[in-house]
C-alpha cells in the first residue's frame, strides 16, 4: 500500500480496487479487515473521480484554447 503522502496514479488505483472486489467477493472474508478495505476502496474511489475529473478540466481548456 502506498505511503499516505503519496497517491497512486490512476492505473494504479484501479489494480488496488480489483484486488479489493476480488478479496472481497471471496467466500473467506477476513471479517476483521473488512471496515478497512471497504473504506480503502472508497479513498481509492475518490481518487480515481478527482483524476478524471481534473483531465476533463484539462481537456477541456485544451480544447478551448484550440477554439482561439
Amino acid at each position: 500500500m502506498p505511503d499516505a503522502t503519496e497517491q497512486p496514479g490512476y492505473a494504479a488505483a484501479l489494480d488496488e480496487l480489483d484486488t479489493i472486489l476480488r478479496e472481497l467477493e471471496g467466500s473467506d472474508v477476513d471479517v476483521d479487515h473488512l471496515a478497512d478495505r471497504v473504506a480503502r476502496a472508497s479513498e481509492l474511489i475518490t481518487l480515481c473521480r478527482e483524476k478524471i475529473s481534473n483531465a476533463q478540466i484539462k481537456i477541456e481548456q485544451v480544447t478551448a484554447d484550440l477554439d482561439k
